[in-house]
Parts: structure tokens; sequence; C-alpha cells
């Protein structure tokens, strides 16, 4: 009945590991190779096989059940009763006091031993044939449980009266996925198997590692407060083990969940991540969208010339300046410092550029500190086109460090034009998909500049109609979208109050479906701002039922 063990076999486990400190993650391999299950860490991988004599005595014979003794162990507040049902027994072994656990086939014959000494320090005897200890005592039944260690097994039967299935991984953590590839027929046998493997690192990796071995729908996750059963059960919480059983969650792949396990997310979000923040004018848009909101993705699009640069420049001034949030301002189509001077002209009311002259120096001064000198504001200093890892690695750091509430990206046509790629469609598809991730991650709201693409009929640029049909590049622009909004103006119309006037056109509005045109702008060259045109009894009603989210200032 006696076996050797082949170059792979751990023959000590739960060792402590001196790299990273942790008091059992470190197995010792038959080659000699030592891995750390916690920190990774492997040593000894060249060292040569002993030789083995094979004439020489076996040393791994089973130790007699006459020499050995069933009884109960007081330290870890196991029964005599519990250890008689499993057949964990004590012994002497070359004079030194151990625990010995018996691993036994369908029939009841023992196969194997595995002898526990002082200081978490293993051996094994036999053949423990990637075996569950405690296998041979079920067969089928409604909840399995598994546990990492015999110990641990041996508290869970206990205070469930060993009434129920309870079993152990052969050789820890490590032997996980080869004992339930192994057992996969025995394990079939049970309706749900429950792993309450140990509370840490090792314990998740181990959980991981065997989560596609079983059917789907059949695995459970089991997690206790304290890091293993025996410690609950020393603790005098036998009541946490019971509950973590009846509580333990199907595991699902990652990025699936159940509403089930979101009610302590949804109850205790506040109003934050619902908050449509007001827009800078009192328009009809503000009643259809509920305002500007984090976790979205605005697309802004208009003809070549029609003004969406300086639009969004007054929607990042009116949510850092006046609401008070940090803003991530990517503008690919121009230097930096003339966006900062963009942003600081509408504060002032005049282009600082060409009334440069004619300020002082304090006034100018005065204008950087109440707008740039915030710090509210972070820019990408760019070089024209960049490649999109970039690109979202430097957005997300806005998020992250700068702590941006909402980005504008100026524009997607650009941010693509550095692939190598001349499959623009393609690429638009890849980088929207990405920036949809990003803003599902961070909850950042995304203020997206898009360009249109040529259409028979009247041009952007002289006033004509903008659909969803129109936006360049993929159909992904429209689809991952939250919002998009279309600005249409007339450039080369003769009359200065028409070619100075935009149409804000809502073409897609995900909260509510709402479409439409949001309102007309005027652009007041002497402010160097849009001013809303409205009739007064709109804004009454504005006020009274538009503004659902902050008051408007305005």
């Amino acid at each position: 009945m006696s076996t050797e063990y082949t170059e792979n076999d751990p023959v000590a486990v739960h060792l402590p590991c001196e790299d990273c400190g942790s008091s059992d993650a470190l197995t010792l391999y038959s080659d000699g190779h030592t891995y750390c299950f916690s920190c990774q860490t492997r040593h000894n991988d060249n060292k040569e096989l002993p030789k083995v004599d094979k004439k020489a005595p076996k040393n791994k014979a089973l130790l007699d059940p006459k020499d050995m003794n069933i009884t109960s162990l007081r330290a870890r507040g196991l029964s005599g009763n519990t250890c008689r049902k499993y057949g964990y027994f004590t012994a002497f072994v070359n004079g030194e006091p151990c625990q010995v656990a018996c691993y036994k086939d369908d029939s009841g014959s023992i196969i194997g031993q595995k002898l526990r000494f002082k200081d978490k320090k293993f051996s094994c005897k036999g053949n423990l044939k990637n075996r569950f200890f405690g296998q041979d005592l079920f067969s089928t039944g409604k909840k399995l449980v598994i546990t990492e260690g015999e110990i641990d097994c041996l508290s869970v039967s206990q205070v469930q009266d060993n009434k129920y299935p309870v079993v152990s991984l052969p050789n820890g953590i490590s032997s996980a996925k080869r004992t339930f590839e192994a057992q996969l027929e025995w394990l079939s046998g049970f309706e749900e198997v429950i792993v309450m493997f140990d509370n840490d690192e090792p314990g998740r990796a181990g959980v991981a590692a065997i989560t596609n071995v079983l059917p789907l729908g059949k695995l459970k996750i089991a997690t206790l407060p304290l890091k293993d059963a025996n410690e609950c059960l020393k603790a005098g919480r036998a009541g946490d083990i019971i509950n973590s059983i009846w509580q333990a969650k199907l595991y699902r792949p990652q990025g699936i969940i159940n509403g089930i396990d979101i009610r302590e997310e949804i109850l205790a979000e506040d109003d934050e991540a619902e908050k449509g923040y007001p827009f800078p004018w009192k328009i009809k848009a503000q009643k259809m969208t509920s305002g500007i909101r984090k976790g979205e993705l605005t697309t802004i699009t208009a003809g070549t010339g029609t003004g969406k640069t300086t639009f969004v420049r007054q929607l990042s001034y009116h949510l850092a300046n006046v609401l008070g949030l940090s803003i991530g301002m990517v503008m690919l189509e121009e230097n930096y410092k003339k966006t900062a001077k963009g942003i600081m002209s509408i504060h002032a009311e005049k282009n600082v550029i060409t009334h440069r002259g004619q300020m002082s120096q304090e006034e100018y001064i005065r204008i950087y500190e109440e707008t740039m000198g915030t710090g509210r504001y972070s820019f990408y200093k760019h070089f024209g086109s960049l490649e999109a890892d970039s690109l979202i690695n430097k957005i997300r750091f806005m998020v992250t460090v700068e702590k941006a509430s909402f980005i504008v990206l100026d524009h997607i046509s650009i941010a693509i034009s550095g692939l190598e790629t001349d499959n623009e469609r393609k690429a638009t598809d890849v980088l929207m998909t990405r920036l949809r991730s990003l803003v599902e991650e961070t909850g950042v709201g995304l203020l997206l500049i898009s360009h249109l693409k040529r259409v028979d009929g009247t041009p952007a640029e002289e006033g004509g109609r903008i659909t969803l049909a129109h936006l360049r590049g993929s159909g992904a622009i429209a689809q991952l979208s939250d919002n998009v909004w279309a600005l249409e103006r007339d450039q080369q119309s003769d009359d200065d109050e028409i070619k100075n006037t935009t149409t804000l056109r809502i073409l897609k509005n995900r909260v509510n479906g709402e479409t439409g045109v949001g309102g007309s702008l005027y652009f007041d060259k002497d402010t160097n701002k849009f001013q809303p045109i409205i009739k007064k009894e709109i804004v009454a009603q504005l006020d009274r039922e538009g503004n659902r989210g902050i008051e408007c200032p305005f």
C-alpha cells in the first residue's frame, strides 16, 4: 500500500514563508522546491532529486490503527465523536506526537494518512489519490461543504451535529483544482457545492482556480467573519459557520450580479449619483434632459466652424467656476493655453487675447486666479494625435488624481488618427467601447465632440437639420452615447442675428427618451458667451419644473 511521490507531489504543506511572513502559505514539493501561495515566490527550482534506492525498505507504510487513539482535541474545540466519525487519530511517530487524518476509499479501507506535527509540519503515508478527506462518508446529498484542511472540516461537521456532508482538500489550497477535477463525477452527485476556504489571499486564489471545473450554477462561495472555520469554533461563533453555509452566494462569472446582492449599494447611494447639473442657460433642454449627469457619455456634434469648442468651453466654465466641480479638458484641436484663455474670456466677458493690451496686469492676474488659479481645471498638453492606450490613461489620471467630475474630449476623429489603421469605423468602435467602459468604471461624465460626415441636401454649416445618421465614423458613437446633442447654425446667412444663433437639438436622451429642439442660443461677441433666446413664459415654466438638479444660478 505504500507509494513513492513523483516530482510534482507536495510533501509538506501549510509551512511558514520567510519571504512574506505568511504563517501557512508555503508548500514543499518532493523535488526539493518550495512555492508560496501568498507571495508566489519559488525556491530551489534546480535542486536535483534525491536518488531512491528501490531495494531500501519503504518508509511510507501506513500506521496501524492499533497504534493510534481517538480522543477529543481540546485546543481545537473538537469532540471525540467528531474525530471518530472521520477517522482523525492521535499517535506518536518516532517519539513525536502527531495527529493522523485517515483517507479511505469508497469501501472504507484506509489508503493514505496525513500526519500533522507541531508547528504545522506535515507528512504523508500511503497515497491520498486526490481524494477529499471524508469523501468515503458521503455519496450524494443536497449541500456539500468543502474546506481547506481537516481541522476546518471537523469544525464545520461538528457545529451541524455531524449530520451533513463536509470534506476537505487533501493537500491544502494547492490541491484544489487537481482534486476537483479528479472527483468531478462524485461532486456532481450533490445539488450544491459550497467552498469554505480560508478568508485570506491563498484561499481566494483557490476559489478562482476551481470556478470553471463544476457545471454552472452548482458552485457557491461561503464567507466567514474570521480566518477559517476552526477559528470561529474556538471563538464561540458556531452560529456564524452555519449562517455562512446558508448565506453562501452562488458563484457568478465576473461582471454578472443579481439584484439581491446590491441592496446596500442601492440603498446607500445618495442623490449625487443621480443629480442632473443645470445648463448654463435657462432653456428647454434643461427640462428635457433633467440636466448634465456624471456617469454618462454625452456626444456633442455640429458642422465645421459651428461653435462646438466654444459651446463646451462655456459648459466647462459653468461646471467648474459656477458649480465648483473639477474639469479635465483634452482639447486635441487647440493648444492648452488657448483653451485656458478661452475660459478666462468667458469669465472676463471679453476676449482676453484681443483685449490684452487694454487690460491692466492686475486685472489679467485676477481673471487668471479666479479661473485657472482655482485648481479646478486640468489640461492635456498634447502633440497632435495620440495612441488610444495613452489617451485612456490620461483621462483616468484626470479622474482619479485630479478628481475631475467631467471630462471634455475634443474630438474623437483626432483621437483615432494616431492609430495605425485605415479602418476608421473599426478604430472608432474600439475607442468608443473603451471610453464607455471608462465612464462605467470611474463614474465620470464625458462630453465628447464628434464631427459630421458629408450628406446630401443642405449642409449643417448652412443650417441643415442634423440627425444621428450624420455622425461621422461609426454607429457606435450613437449607440454607446447616453445623450447626443447637435448644434445647428447657418453660418452663411446675410442676417447677423440668424448667423449668430445656434439651435440646440437633442438627438438622443437615454434618461427619458425626450428629443427635439432644446432651445436657441445667441453668441454675443461683446461678452464672448452664448446667451439664451427664450420667451418669458418658458422661463417661468422652467423655474417651476425644469431644474431637477441643483438650483440654476442664472
